[in-house]
Order: structure tokens, then C-alpha cells, then sequence
């Protein structure tokens, strides 16, 4: 069963606005095809994926941003051991409904996934999936994130750039304004940031891999997996 967890401490007063909006977008977050993952093919094609990405046995697997839980139940499900961490306690709550429904054990915290406070534990995988968009400090949770892996362990970003980045982007929480990467990020702006902190890094174009996304999309989609 789902392992129950004390939450973390409440986020601070800059991060209280974020997590507000993304508590109010929790209940028709899985509406979403990549979100919820409701359709039979999307499950599929992530499975797929997430296979490929993170081969093996009973890996410890850090979801941060993991939103209610979609590929962290995925992970569970192929065997792994899961901890999500995502700043919505809306989120959170719905992920650890979905693993209970389910029957698998996972953990979840309530928390800033750019700092994850996982105290000692370390990861043989760090997974993370359009969040970066969302960070006052991309950059120090790219270091943070490589820190929390044990050697040899995997980074995997799944990304993009949306179309909407090509225009001015409007703040989609008070305090968001200055976001460094509002509107997405670029796959060589981001390898740029990470490559000082990884080895064997590589990138998967996913734009034509249109069951991922429930459909086409005509933006920049991509994952980079790299290893500590």
C-alpha cells in the first residue's frame, strides 16, 4: 500500500503563490493526454519509453515535479521503487490515491521539488517532466538534482519549448514574471546548463511521437538523459 509520509515543511512565501496554482489545476490535471495518461496508446507509448530511458530492476527512482503520479505509477508498475515530491499538496494528494487504487507502494512528499529535502537518501535515477518552465532557479535544481544521484546514476528531463514562448509570456502565478525559462527551453540551452554537472549526456527528439502527446504537436518536445 501507499506508505504514508509527513509533508514537508509548508513552502516559503515566495513559492506559496506557485503551489496555489497548482493546487487549483490538480482536479482537471489528468484531462490532459500526457497528463493522466487515460488513454490506452499514451499509457503504452510511455511505458515504452520510460523502459528504454531507465532499463533494469528495482531502481530507486526520485519523480520530482511529479504532479498526481501518472509516471511515477508507471515506474512503480515495471517494479521500481518510487518518491515523488511536488510543491501542490493537491497533487501529491491524488498521486497517493492513485497508488493506492493500484496497490503499489510509493512515497510522496509535500515539498520544493528544485531542492528536494530527501535528506541522505540518494537515486540510481532522477526523473523529471516539464517542470524546469516552472523554476525561479533552473540551474541550482539541475545541481541539486545531479547531487541527489548515486554514481553512475541517470538524469532524465523531459522537455520542450512551446510555441507560445515566441511571444511574450504572461506570468502564470504572481511572482512568476522573471522566470528564466518561462515558455519552455530549448534542448541546446538546456544540455548548455547541464553539461558541466554530467557525463554521456544525449538527446531523444519526441515531436513525432505523437502517442506520447494524445496527438501532434507543433512544438519543440524532447528528453535528455544523462548520467552522473
Amino acid at each position: 500500500m501507499n506508505e504514508p509520509l509527513t509533508p514537508l515543511d509548508a513552502p516559503s512565501d515566495v513559492l506559496a503563490p506557485i503551489a496555489a496554482y497548482w493546487d487549483a489545476a490538480a482536479p482537471a490535471f489528468d484531462l490532459e493526454p500526457d497528463h493522466g495518461l487515460l488513454d490506452a496508446a499514451t499509457r503504452r507509448a510511455w511505458q515504452r519509453r520510460l523502459a528504454d530511458w531507465l532499463p533494469g530492476e528495482w531502481l530507486d527512482v526520485l519523480d520530482v515535479g511529479c504532479g498526481t503520479g501518472s509516471l511515477a505509477l508507471l515506474l512503480a508498475e515495471a517494479g521500481h521503487r518510487v518518491t515523488g515530491v511536488d510543491l501542490a499538496p493537491a497533487m501529491i494528494d491524488r498521486a497517493r490515491r492513485k497508488f493506492a487504487a493500484a496497490g503499489l507502494a510509493g512515497r510522496f512528499l509535500v515539498g520544493d521539488a528544485s531542492n528536494p529535502a530527501t535528506g541522505a537518501d540518494r537515486y540510481d535515477a532522477v526523473l523529471s517532466r516539464h517542470l524546469v518552465w516552472t523554476l525561479p532557479d533552473p540551474s541550482a535544481a539541475l545541481r541539486a538534482w545531479t547531487d541527489l544521484l548515486r554514481p553512475g546514476g541517470s538524469l532524465l528531463l523531459v522537455e520542450g519549448r512551446w510555441r507560445e514562448a515566441d511571444a511574450p509570456v504572461e506570468p502564470y502565478a504572481p511572482g512568476t514574471e522573471t522566470l528564466p525559462w518561462a515558455g519552455g527551453v530549448s534542448a541546446p540551452t538546456l544540455t548548455a546548463a547541464l553539461r558541466p554537472l554530467v557525463h554521456d549526456l544525449r538527446i531523444h527528439p519526441l515531436e513525432s511521437d505523437t502517442a506520447l502527446w494524445g496527438g501532434p504537436v507543433h512544438d519543440e518536445r524532447y528528453a535528455v538523459l544523462a548520467r552522473r
